[in-house]
């Protein structure tokens, strides 16, 4: 197995973009490993050959390297009450295929958006998951959860500007006269940040997992131990994240 030698600066998320993985597969296969006290000329495995290129893209999920956009189950199933730390939560290869997914939520999404708008929310979704390196079934899932993929919600402020198909940091919100334009900023706001605050790229380099990166995007602060402690925002919003993920399905989803 090749490996790597931690420099300054690093974090395993670059380290996994950089060399065509997953942090989920570094830390299998380095245990014991802690994103936040890498050390400087600490030598780590790099899972999968390391530089290997993943395989391309299927015809139908956009084309080009969307990370996410192959692989995964059909999903199906009912609510599971996930509960703890990010480890037992479902691993990124146990969730549901980005095309499972998207037929699940487009039919979600047609209860307020036209054809057209969906058509553009997923065009945003593949064109920020290349750019920003996350998953492109975390960005469909979190817009779902935040907004329920309708362009249009209201802005929420509860001491913070929240607007836009995934609640931003005070970033974009739906215009009408640009409607293709502005959905598409508003999932680079969700996705990539705001000069006001993170978004997912940043808080998944941060904390080095998608379920605790989503409790920062939801509450600012992380309780690592138990991710269904609300800490001032929703209590089961990594709980219900996972189990869009994973494809279930529940009344009032």
């Amino acid at each position: 197995m090749p490996t790597y030698t931690i420099k300054k600066g690093d974090t395993l998320y670059e380290i996994a973009k950089a060399h065509h993985t997953t942090v989920e597969a570094i830390e299998k296969a380095n245990p014991g490993i802690n994103p936040k006290t890498l050390q400087i000329g600490q030598v780590i495995q790099l899972p999968g050959g390391g530089g290997s290129k993943p395989p391309p893209t299927q015809p139908g999920n956009g084309g080009g390297d969307i990370v996410g956009a192959h692989g995964g189950s059909n999903g199906g199933g009912g609510y599971v009450n996930y509960s703890g730390s990010a480890t037992a939560y479902p691993p990124r290869d146990k969730w549901a295929s980005y095309d499972a997914l998207w037929k699940q939520n487009r039919a979600l999404m047609k209860f307020n958006d036209s054809d057209q708008e969906i058509a553009w929310i997923k065009e945003a979704i593949e064109t920020v998951s290349r750019s920003s390196r996350v998953d492109v079934r975390a960005i469909l899932c979190i817009i779902v959860q935040e907004s329920g993929g309708n362009p249009r919600i209201p802005t929420t402020n509860n001491g913070v500007r929240n607007p836009g198909l995934m609640q931003s940091h005070n970033g974009a919100e739906f215009n009408p006269a640009r409607p293709k334009e502005s959905i598409l900023q508003m999932v680079r706001d969700g996705s990539e940040g705001t000069k006001d605050g993170d978004g997912l790229k940043q808080l998944l380099a941060k904390y080095g997992n998608y379920y605790e990166a989503f409790r920062g995007y939801n509450s600012g602060s992380v309780n690592k131990g138990n991710l269904n402690d609300p800490v001032g925002a929703t209590g089961d919003y990594v709980q219900k994240a996972a189990n869009r993920l994973m494809g279930h399905s529940w009344p009032g989803m």
